[in-house]
């Protein structure tokens, strides 16, 4: 086997590998876990927001 046809065969191998480990739509994607439930006070919010280094 010739080197290009080596590396032909190597990069069919990766894309059919890969290819079936990455999703087809990645959570930044969605609309999950962006949407505020509603009746939340302004307290609630300000909690969720506080940096980890800040502890709670």
């Amino acid at each position: 086997m010739s080197s290009e046809e080596s590396k032909k065969a190597r990069r069919r191998r990766a894309e059919r590998l890969v290819g079936t480990l990455l999703p087809d739509t990645t959570s930044d994607e969605t609309d999950e876990g962006w949407s505020e439930s509603e009746g939340d006070t302004r307290d609630d919010e300000m909690r969720r927001d506080v940096p980890p280094h800040h502890g709670q």
